[in-house]
């Protein structure tokens, strides 16, 4: 069967609307985004698509003339641009503004508040299956700090105190670091520019939170980390992310196996791959598996979620996702990232 060829389409306005067009015709497949217009050069819309590396201009009126598209949507909210448009466009193009532009801008407003809310739901039920084992993690150095805090108030040499002291800087240091890996993975959705992140570095603190997850004490983790460059995005989507991910292989594993961690630049992407040596998955499930509410986990143990939330925040990030699985090989979880051109 021939591939049909997407649909592209220049978006004129980058404020809130401008950007949940973005998010949204990113996600299909369907759809190419070939240029974002705004006269504010730092309207959300503009910076969300530097990222994903579209064209961006802040002369509406070349924008419109340069072609290249075939549709045009108006979501400025001006009266005037419907004229603009008109005038300027090239033939065979077609516009979508006014009253058109409101209601679909209003359906895309509702698809987005849905997908944060079933994306803020996953977190939270994966934050409830954190609590009891970070309970637990953070009571054992509470119980040092005390007692070594009560043996020194007794303490009279000053070496056998400073020895005492280092004991408790340390449990406190392993608490802080307990705090700093919730506080990336609880955080809201970023609002604003993304930040530069190093993505071996989220990977590692994602392992430290799966384990609070599940068991990884009989899972081997192995990293083949090639040297990548740093991409512009929200750490805390990337570490809900990497922790479904690494969640999801060791229970494919029963704990027991290898869970592999690679990154690598081809081409003008970078890969993060991580390859579990559990069951495969069969190719009837895979076609279903980033659909919301599928789960191959027994009843009551997922929320079906994880993977569509996961493709869901990729895609945000103007990635994709892609899963290979072979019998007696395990499978293999690849997320692929564009470079980002800025400095």
């Amino acid at each position: 069967m021939a591939s049909v060829e997407p649909i592209k389409v220049i978006i004129l306005g980058a404020g809130k609307g401008g950007a949940a067009l973005i998010e949204l015709f990113t996600s299909c497949a369907g759809v190419k985004i070939v240029g974002v217009a705004d006269n504010n050069p730092n309207a959300p819309g503009l910076q969300q698509a530097r990222l994903l590396n579209i064209p961006t201009s802040t002369e509406t009126a070349s924008l419109i003339a340069r072609g290249g598209a075939d549709l045009i949507v108006d979501v400025t909210g001006d009266p005037a641009m419907t004229a603009l448009i008109a005038d300027r466009k090239p033939p065979g193009v077609e516009s979508l503004s006014g009253n058109a532009a409101r209601l679909v801008w209003s359906l895309i407003q509702d698809e987005q508040e849905l997908r944060e809310h079933l994306v803020h739901t996953e977190k939270l039920a994966t934050l409830g299956t954190l609590a009891a084992s970070v309970a637990h993690e953070v009571n054992n150095p509470l119980h040092w700090i005390l007692g070594f805090a009560q043996l020194i108030q007794e303490e009279k040499k000053p070496a056998v105190i400073k020895e005492y002291a280092q004991e408790i800087v340390e449990s406190v240091e392993h608490l802080a670091e307990i705090a700093k890996s919730l506080t990336m993975y609880s955080q809201a959705s970023y609002q604003g520019e993304p930040v530069r992140v190093h993505i071996p570095d989220l990977l590692d603190n994602a392992v430290k939170m799966a384990k609070f997850a599940t068991v990884l004490d009989e899972v081997e983790v192995v990293t083949e980390y090639a040297p990548i460059p740093e991409i512009q995005a929200d750490p805390g989507d990337l570490i809900q992310v990497f922790v479904t991910l690494l969640v999801n292989g060791a229970q494919a594993m029963k704990g027991r196996g290898r869970l592999t961690l690679a990154t690598l630049v081809k081409g003008d992407a970078i890969t993060v791959s991580i390859h579990d040596t559990g069951p495969w998955i069969p190719s009837e499930h895979r076609e279903k598996l980033f659909a919301p509410v599928f789960t191959t986990k027994p009843g009551g143990t997922g929320t079906g979620l994880g993977l569509y939330v996961v493709r869901t925040l990729i895609q945000k990030h103007g990635g994709r996702i892609l899963v290979e699985s072979e019998e007696g090989q395990g499978t293999t979880f690849s997320l692929q990232f564009p470079k980002s051109d800025r400095p």
